[in-house]
């Protein structure tokens, strides 16, 4: 079994000297502190005002964007001539977040309203031929489409041929040729100038809330309620948050941890939290709100978030938990056979890995991708079989600074259809091309990564010693978040550590390591939490001192919180 690489330890760029002294004098914050807002791009004061303290007004003219002024005219004539509207979107988090978002909103204002989410095995990703057919036959004279559709292109001529408006609002790249709808909402378009391109398929259906708020003459406060599905979106979608993201997932965070809307309360009931971050949204939420998606339908997650009735909610809210119980398993026997597959079938010098088995589930191939690439560190494709489409669809994963999306553009010729971006992708393969689109995908790989594979890497902040965590360097640290793309939570790195003889593995499956850690140069000692090293036990205890790179994090143990330090490495050669 071919197992991780080793992670490479890279510091950070250093700083500008002068800058990191500029923000300590005008901050009266630590030398170090200032370090990291310089490592983030950070060099006055308002910057740093911006960072820490985001307000209503670093958020964007929605009207910038190419075509709302357009998209929101038709939904407004809609309104008027009483047109019945069908909010359309995908059937992920991002997707369902963003549908739910819109229809809430709408629905306070307008009866004539349903929503859509295509069903991942019969119909696939995006707008699909039967999607415009039940809005053609229903009697819908507007859709607007959410975090999909920039490629649905024949798909939109279909609805124009019959009298249907499409408005897409979609963040993923589009393609030299653009749908003929009635408007589209993508700031990736080349010819739009909103500031910021990183938005979310929710962010971008929070943007069409929030202009038509705007021409409603009602103040921002009025849409802040729907922060909560966006923070959830922005989050789960892996979108940078940074500029505007980092202001909308500010906002969001507080709503969420304040007064979250009855679905996500639900939810949040499964881990008792007094507050949530970025990363419960993507390991707690986003995972239970996909579960339907994957194992049922997504309209089951919308039909959750959009409920105002707390009892309802709760009924639904059950169906989800059952739904995340059946994708776990499913998630867990697939990853199992996967590997076994890669161990007897893929040249373990591949630069890529394309896995398949007609038995498979569609709706956990994403899923697996990602796990395998923690095992394998290379890009990655799971794929099951469509019978009834006659093709092989699956998921595709990207690692680090690769993209996945140019290189499946490169070799579109042996590929039926394929969407997404630069660390993912969804993508559907004839039968009698499969063989030739795997070589094909391994060779461009190799052709676009002719150094071989990058090592996984761990980018270290800065290296401190343990007697510098104080509570008031905590504080100041916490205040950097929210954390993600663009703002990752800081790794710090301190040399010369050993255990004090605490050390012991724990967890149901002894997977992970308890230490307390002594810092050799200054003698300070602090809790450690290593998760998946507790094969390192013997030689931590025998070790002479070792090196280690870690989040520094609040952790809570009977209604008492200390400091511990979340280990993400450890280095025996430093």
């Amino acid at each position: 079994m071919v197992f991780l690489p080793i992670m490479k330890w890279t510091f950070a760029a250093e700083p500008d000297p002068q800058i990191v002294k500029h923000l300590e004098q005008v901050l009266h914050i630590p030398y170090k502190i200032a370090r990291l807002l310089a490592q983030r791009g950070i060099e006055t004061y308002e910057q740093a005002r911006k960072f820490f303290s985001p307000t209503w007004d670093d958020i964007y003219d929605p009207f910038l964007m190419k075509d709302m002024d357009k998209a929101v005219q038709r939904i407004r004539q809609a309104i008027y001539r009483k047109e019945k509207i069908l909010i359309y979107g995908d059937y992920d988090v991002d997707g369902t977040t963003a549908v739910a978002l819109l229809y809430s909103f709408l629905k306070e204002r307008y009866p004539h309203l349903e929503f859509y989410i295509p069903d991942r095995n019969k119909e696939g990703y995006g707008i699909s031929f039967r999607g415009v057919e039940y809005a053609v036959d229903n009697g819908f004279t507007l859709m607007i489409a959410l975090d999909c559709g920039i490629k649905a292109v024949e798909q939109i001529r279909l609805a124009k041929e019959h009298g249907l408006d499409i408005i897409i609002g979609d963040h993923h790249t589009p393609g030299e040729v653009l749908p003929e709808a009635f408007a589209i909402l993508n700031p990736k378009q080349k010819d739009d100038e909103y500031p910021y391109k990183e938005l979310s398929g929710a962010g971008i259906a929070f943007k069409i809330v929030q202009a038509l708020n705007q021409t409603e003459g009602r103040t921002i406060d009025k849409i802040i309620p729907y922060l909560d599905l966006l923070a959830v979106s922005i989050a789960a979608d892996i979108v940078p948050i940074t500029d505007e993201n980092r202001t909308l997932m500010y906002f969001g965070l507080q709503q969420l941890n304040i007064s979250p809307r009855p679905g996500l309360k639900v939810l949040m009931r499964s881990m008792k939290k007094k507050e949530w971050t970025v990363s419960d949204l993507v390991f707690v939420l986003a995972p239970r709100i996909n579960s339907a998606g994957r194992m049922e339908h997504g309209k089951l997650a919308v039909k959750l978030l959009i409920e105002t009735n707390e009892r309802k909610a709760e009924e639904l809210g059950r169906l989800i938990e059952n739904n995340n119980r059946e994708r776990r398993e499913t998630d867990q026997n697939m990853t199992e056979e996967a590997l076994r597959k890669i161990e007897k079938h893929i040249n373990p010098d591949n630069y890529t890995t394309v896995v398949y088995d007609e038995t498979w589930h569609k709706g956990v191939v994403g899923i697996v991708a990602s796990r395998l690439i923690e095992r394998y560190y290379r890009p990655t494709i799971v794929m099951t079989y469509s019978e009834k489409d006659n093709l092989w669809v699956g998921s595709a994963r990207s690692i680090k600074n690769f993209d996945l999306y140019a290189v499946l553009d490169a070799i579109d010729e042996h590929i039926h259809q394929f969407g997404g971006h630069k660390f993912a992708a969804g993508l559907s393969v004839r039968p009698e091309k499969l063989e030739d689109f795997v070589a094909a995908f391994e060779n461009k790989v190799r052709e676009v990564l002719p150094g071989g594979l990058p090592e996984p890497e761990i980018i270290i902040d800065d290296e401190l010693d343990l007697i510098d965590i104080t509570p008031k360097f905590f504080r100041l640290l916490k205040r950097f978040a929210p954390f993600g793309p663009g703002n990752m939570k800081p790794v710090f790195m301190t040399r010369d550590l050993r255990d004090t003889g605490f050390a012991r593995r724990v967890g149901r499956d002894q997977k992970h390591l308890k230490m307390n850690l002594i810092d050799g140069t200054t003698r300070a000692v602090y809790p450690a939490i290593a998760f998946g090293f507790g094969d390192l036990l013997p030689k931590i205890k025998t070790a002479g001192s070792f090196a280690a790179a870690y989040h520094i994090e609040e952790n809570v143990w009977n209604n008492t919180v200390s400091l511990q330090l979340n280990i993400k490495d450890i280095r025996f050669d430093l």
